[in-house]
C-alpha cells in the first residue's frame, strides 16, 4: 500500500454536514451489559434528530418508515457529547428524506469531534386522523 491510499478512508469533510438538531451526553445509563454505547442507542438518537428536521418541514406530526444505509464507524465512550447534524435531502407530496451524520466529544479529555455514524431517514407527514397527510406545497 502506498501513502496515496493511506489517505482513502479519511472524511473528504471532517465537519458536520447540516444542522445541529440534538446533543446529549452518553451516560451510564445508556451502557449495555458489557458497559459499551450500544448502537441501538445511537440510532435512536439519530432518529430524534431526524423527526425533529422532518416536524418542521412538515409542519405538524411526523412518523420514521425507513431508516438506510446506517453506518457505525467508531465507539462512543462513555461521558462523550454526542452531536447530531441533519440535513433534508428531499422533500415529496407526503415524504422527507434526512441525512443524520452523529458527531462525539469527550470535553473533559480535550478530544476531537468525530464523526461515528451516518445514515439516511425517512418519515411521512401524519395527519390529526392518524394518516399520511401531504405536506404543504410551499415547503416541498
Amino acid at each position: 500500500m502506498n501513502a496515496e491510499n493511506d489517505n482513502l478512508d479519511l472524511d473528504p469533510n471532517p465537519h458536520p454536514d447540516g444542522e445541529l438538531a440534538t446533543q446529549t451526553i452518553a451516560l451510564p445509563a445508556d451502557t449495555n451489559q458489557d458497559g459499551d454505547i450500544p448502537g441501538g442507542w445511537l440510532a435512536s438518537q439519530m432518529d430524534m434528530a431526524a423527526h425533529l428536521a422532518s416536524s418542521k418541514v412538515a409542519k405538524g406530526t411526523v412518523a420514521t418508515v425507513a431508516i438506510d444505509n446506517i453506518s457505525f464507524l467508531a465507539p462512543i465512550s462513555l461521558g462523550s457529547i454526542v452531536a447530531c447534524y441533519t440535513k433534508i435531502l428531499g422533500v415529496g407530496r407526503s415524504s422527507i428524506r434526512v441525512s443524520v451524520e452523529a458527531w462525539v466529544s469527550h470535553v473533559v479529555n480535550g478530544e476531537e469531534w468525530t464523526k461515528v455514524s451516518e445514515g439516511v431517514f425517512t418519515f411521512v407527514a401524519i395527519g390529526s386522523d392518524g394518516r399520511t397527510r401531504a405536506i404543504p406545497k410551499k415547503d416541498r
